[in-house]
């Protein structure tokens, strides 16, 4: 496959950026994106020019890092893709593709297609664990757990923190990512004891950071892990629950 790419580069978080075409000839179709942008980089290396910076770490579609905007779509036209798990064939040979960088206010450029998503780390920091002295812990099989409830707690563990839903919503809101790690803790016996409490937390650190949810669903439509909508509305109740139970 033969592919002309239109990369956003920026030297750094206060530099101007632009976009810059590159060619990338003789793509295999089975190559993953990350791959072909490997390739790309070589390339530039072997020329003497600066390689295109871009996140990666386990490229299994599990740790969230690798994210950036496609033509326009957070990780790709694939649903339910990671981009390192995105692979050419879903592109056609001859295509133009347009690769940026997470555009948010919440994430600003650090270099090329690497943002700053520091916030979701502070809003994980708020509230996003279970307190318990180390060894003091009751052994997790102690508790019976109904299978729907851990299905349900599972399906919100799912989050890999990617930031995909704060990139294409159009408001910049961090909703999807909040619900899912304040329900995910919020479903299980374990976090009941701090789950008014947590839920506040969070959702203020959110609300210092990223817009207001408006419910384009924009953010369900990327999530590579399809992470669903109900949670900010399992979230909300338990928020204005919160606010109640404090007066």
């Amino acid at each position: 496959m033969d592919l002309t790419l239109q990369v956003w580069r920026q030297k750094s978080r206060d530099a101007e950026g632009s976009f810059v075409e590159y060619k990338a000839d003789g793509i295999s179709p089975d190559a993953s994106f990350l791959e072909m942008l490997d390739v790309v980089n070589e390339r530039l290396i072997e020329k003497g020019e600066e390689p295109i910076h871009f996140e990666h770490d386990c490229r299994e579609g599990i740790c969230g890092s690798c994210g950036m905007m496609i033509n326009g779509n957070a990780h790709g036209p694939m649903a339910g893709t990671a981009t390192c798990q995105l692979h050419m064939r879903h592109f056609s040979d001859g295509d133009t593709v347009m690769v940026e960088p997470w555009r948010a206010r919440a994430f600003p450029v650090l270099k090329d297609l690497i943002v700053d998503r520091s916030p979701l780390d502070k809003i994980i920091a708020a509230g996003g664990y279970i307190s318990a002295h180390t060894g003091s812990a009751v052994e997790a099989n102690m508790h019976p757990i109904p299978k729907p409830v851990q299905e349900r707690a599972m399906d919100a563990a799912e989050c890999i923190q990617c930031g995909a839903c704060v990139a294409q919503c159009p408001n910049g809101a961090g909703q999807l990512f909040t619900a899912a790690k304040v329900s995910h803790l919020g479903l299980l016996p374990q976090g009941q004891p701090e789950r008014y409490e947590r839920v506040v937390k969070m959702v203020e650190v959110m609300e210092s950071y990223f817009g207001s949810c408006t419910l384009f669903r924009e953010c369900e439509a990327v999530c590579p892990k399809e992470i669903s909508v109900d949670f900010i509305a399992r979230m909300n109740r338990d928020y204005l629950k919160a606010k109640l139970l404090a007066k």
